[in-house]
C-alpha cells in the first residue's frame, strides 16, 4: 500500500465535514473492511509510519499544552484526532508544531478547556481486519511511534515552552516573567 493510498482512506472518512474523528473512524472501518486482510494490515503499517514520524517532542509539547498535561497514551490519542484531520494536518502539526495555535478550535481551547483526543482512530485497522477476517490483526513489528519519555525535555518549563512553542504558549500559558 502506497501512502497516497492510505491518506485516500482517511480522506474518503472526511468527505462529508463535518465530521467528528468517531464517524471519522467508522467511516474508515466500514471502507477498510471490505478489502483484502493483507491490505488491511499494509493500511496499518502505513498508521504506525505515520504515528513515528509524528512523534516528535515539540508535537508531544503541544498536545500537552493544549489537552492540559499529557502522557504516552494522551499523546498517541492527540495525534489520532490530528490523523481524523488529514494528511495536511498532521503534515502541518509534525513540522511546526505551533501552527496549531491558528487552528480556531485549539484557539478556543485557551477559553473552553476542550480535550482533543481520537483513541478510536488508533484502532482502524484492528477494527477493519476483526471486521474482514473475524481474527484480530497480526501483530507484526512496530515502529518506535514516540520518544522515550525520559528523553524529553521539560514540559512544565514554561520557559523553555514559550521559547520553543510561543503562539501555543501565549494561548495556554501566562506571559514570561
Amino acid at each position: 500500500m502506497r501512502t497516497d493510498d492510505f491518506w485516500a482512506v482517511i480522506s474518503r472518512a472526511t468527505a462529508e465535514r463535518p465530521a467528528s474523528p468517531a464517524e471519522v473512524a467508522r467511516r474508515a472501518v466500514a471502507d477498510l473492511a471490505t478489502r483484502d486482510p493483507d491490505e488491511i494490515v499494509a493500511w496499518g503499517r502505513h498508521l504506525d509510519k505515520v504515528m513515528a514520524a509524528s512523534g516528535t517532542q515539540d508535537l508531544w509539547a503541544a498536545a500537552y499544552l493544549i489537552n492540559g498535561g499529557v502522557g504516552e497514551d494522551g499523546f498517541d490519542s492527540f495525534r489520532g484526532w490530528l490523523i481524523a484531520h488529514g494528511r495536511e494536518a498532521v503534515a502541518r502539526s509534525v513540522k511546526a508544531p505551533d501552527s496549531l495555535a491558528d487552528v480556531a478550535v485549539i484557539k478556543a481551547a485557551a477559553d473552553t478547556g476542550a480535550v482533543f483526543e481520537a483513541e478510536e482512530v488508533l484502532s482502524i485497522a484492528a477494527e477493519a481486519y476483526a471486521e474482514a477476517t473475524g481474527s484480530p490483526l497480526p501483530e507484526g513489528d512496530r515502529p518506535v511511534i514516540r520518544p522515550d519519555v525520559a528523553e524529553l525535555w521539560d514540559f512544565d518549563n514554561e520557559e523553555e515552552m514559550h521559547r520553543r512553542l510561543p503562539k501555543l504558549s501565549a494561548l495556554f500559558l501566562a506571559e514570561p516573567a
